[in-house]
């Protein structure tokens, strides 16, 4: 497994990520934003952060833009989490994606999606991008398919 990460910076964790978490919680989900929470792998406690998940052919999956974050460490050991958007909590599944061909087309449909939020961390690779090119970076961004628990 690849150990590639971004770590947001101060105006992320201090603001931006906690002003979306809020408002998700609110019920006012931006573009369509949820708050992922995961038991964490040592602590035992839950960790949250906010989300993009993408719905892809009757599938859903979650991406780590980012790279190898904790919410991918501790999704890796637990196999579950939530997702809240308002009031509303789901227990989701998730089942990490192994291989490039598996992740091509939810990387394409992510940054058609959310590209203007999180593009920065595809190293200039779009959702126009041949299949090798999103090939050539898609072990640095793990993506997990989730189903309801």
């Amino acid at each position: 497994m690849t150990t590639h990460y971004q770590a947001p910076g101060r105006l992320t964790r201090r603001v931006m990520n906690p002003l979306v978490a809020g408002l998700t919680r609110l019920g006012l989900p931006l573009a369509g934003s949820a708050v992922l929470g995961v038991r964490g792998r040592t602590s035992g406690e839950i960790r949250t952060t906010p989300v993009n998940p993408l719905t892809l052919d009757g599938r859903r999956y979650l991406v780590a833009a980012r790279g190898e974050t904790q919410w991918v460490r501790n999704i890796r050991v637990a196999g579950e989490g939530e997702l809240t958007v308002g009031r509303r909590t789901e227990t989701v599944r998730a089942v990490e994606l192994g291989t490039a061909a598996e992740k091509i087309p939810v990387l394409r449909a992510y940054l058609r999606a959310w590209a203007w939020e999180v593009g920065a961390f595809f190293e200039g690779v779009g959702a126009d991008a041949s299949d090798e090119e999103i090939a050539a970076i898609a072990d640095r961004h793990p993506v997990f398919a989730i189903t309801t628990a």
